[in-house]
């Protein structure tokens, strides 16, 4: 779906309303999960009816991705502060420790969802992994342009992968959330070393 499309849906819901459905999503996100979370409880829950979800959004998967989205920092790609080791530093900046461990939570129940449903996969790509995708390659092309990486690295092909896993796994084998701290020195002592940067 375009995003003209959904603009264009959603120009009947104002910015403050939008918002307060989104908060209250992520919070039955959280309560009940992804599969268990239904358009009928988002009703009731904000006093909605459900065709006005199903035509501002066209369906659970939708909603909960921009609901998701929504709650991210939208300034990722205005980073620039002259050194890959600094844009990274600042990308982990823009949500702190409590705001993290929320969207890691979000970020494992929606991932678990997105195997068996097709249209929330298709939802969170578009919306979500893309975009940040596309914040990471600016950042990369920026540093190799001024010389600290190598165009032809190896690495280059599995930097957001690394950043992924280091950011998933250590709820799974630390049995504690990602933290600005850990992010941070995950980057120095991996991330940069891979990329052969300073």
């Amino acid at each position: 779906m375009t995003e003209a499309a959904t603009a264009g849906r959603r120009s009947r819901i104002t910015p403050e309303r939008q918002a307060e459905l989104y908060d209250a999503v992520l919070d039955l996100l959280r309560e009940v999960g992804y599969d268990a979370l239904t358009m009928d409880a988002v009703a009731t829950r904000t006093r909605s009816s459900k065709a006005t979800l199903y035509r501002q959004w066209g369906g659970k998967a939708e909603l909960v991705v921009r609901a998701i989205r929504h709650g991210k920092p939208d300034h990722a790609a205005a980073v620039d502060t002259g050194s890959l080791r600094g844009d990274l530093h600042a990308l982990v900046q823009l949500e702190d420790d409590c705001t993290i461990e929320q969207n890691s939570a979000l970020m494992r129940g929606v991932a678990m969802a997105m195997h068996s449903n097709p249209d929330l996969r298709e939802a969170f790509r578009a919306q979500l992994v893309e975009p940040e995708i596309g914040a990471f390659h600016q950042v990369v092309r920026r540093a190799v342009e001024r010389g600290e990486i190598r165009a032809d690295c190896p690495a280059l092909e599995f930097m957001v992968h690394m950043l992924v896993g280091g950011f998933a796994t250590r709820a799974l084998l630390d049995d504690q959330p990602p933290t600005r701290a850990f992010l941070t020195s995950y980057i120095d002592a991996v991330v940069l070393p891979a990329l052969g940067a300073a």
